[in-house]
């Protein structure tokens, strides 16, 4: 009796130990690169056809190692994003440029995905949003 209780008592510390051991292991981030963005979305609302479709991004890295952009891209042709190409250090910002054609008219609702190293979101996304209404027609009279 006394060996199996004492074989039941290695057992159950083993599997207490075991377990420690998995739950710390899977805590753990990947990377200490931390993306942090200073805006979701970019809001244009209502601009005219033609207007300037260009916004920016504030990425920060408030992780503890080098964040690394490896990849930006558009949801479509006509969503196009600028990226930091040097990584960006800790506690230091950059920004993602987005350019927006605006010479198609209707809702703009696009996003743009960020591919990096960072250990709280390897692929963030980032959103633009407004409407764009039609260019005045010119009504000038002709002679």
């Amino acid at each position: 009796m006394r060996k199996a209780i004492f074989t039941l008592s290695l057992l159950v510390a083993a599997f207490v130990g075991f377990n420690a051991n998995a739950q710390e292991v899977q805590t753990q981030p990947t990377s200490k690169a931390v993306i942090t963005i200073d805006k979701e979305t970019h809001d244009y609302g209502t601009i005219t056809q033609g207007d300037n479709g260009e916004c920016e991004f504030v990425v920060t890295n408030t992780g503890s190692e080098p964040l690394i952009i490896s990849r930006c891209k558009g949801s479509c042709g006509c969503t196009v994003p600028t990226c930091p190409q040097e990584p960006i250090a800790p506690g230091k910002s950059a920004v993602i440029k987005v350019k927006y054609d605006t010479n198609r008219v209707g809702p703009i609702a696009k996003s743009v995905t960020i591919t990096s190293n960072a250990g709280n979101e390897p692929n963030k996304v980032i959103r633009i949003k407004g409407q764009i209404k039609a260019k005045p027609a010119d009504t000038a009279p002709t002679n």
